[in-house]
């Protein structure tokens, strides 16, 4: 379970870097999340690389990654936790400066959810292109 946690956090850690020493303008934990899918890609294609974390195997008494994950997910809400103590401390700024927050929420919110119907119209037909062509 450590080694595992410690992939998921080294690849958090690899991505925090490339984008900070980069300066794209990217989260650092997305390019992380992207290494870590990459390498479990890789994983499932290549048997050499199915070593360590990364071991896929239900009979095995090691929690490879995507069982941490699991438990990570599972366990999501306790992250929010700081989050909704930082809120708790700055209530006097949300009270003088609540109405702009909400509207930048909201409208982020719209902007987002545009922004995922178009990429999935894009997609779909780019998909529905590729199957029409013999």
């Amino acid at each position: 379970m450590i080694a595992s946690l410690s992939l998921i956090l080294l690849c958090q850690l690899i991505g925090e870097a490339v984008v900070r020493s980069v300066a794209l303008p990217l989260p650092g934990p997305v390019l992380g999340l992207a290494l870590l899918l990459g390498l479990l890609l890789l994983r499932d294609r290549s048997k050499w690389l199915a070593i360590g974390p990364l071991v896929r195997d239900p009979t095995s008494a090691k929690d490879g990654v995507e069982d941490v994950s699991r438990v990570l997910l599972a366990n999501l809400s306790l992250l929010f936790v700081p989050a909704g103590v930082g809120v708790v401390q700055r209530l006097d700024i949300i009270a003088a400066h609540g109405l702009a927050i909400a509207a930048v929420l909201l409208l982020s919110v719209v902007i987002t959810l545009l922004a995922t119907i178009a990429v999935f119209v894009a997609t779909s037909r780019w998909l529905a292109r590729g199957r029409a062509k013999p």
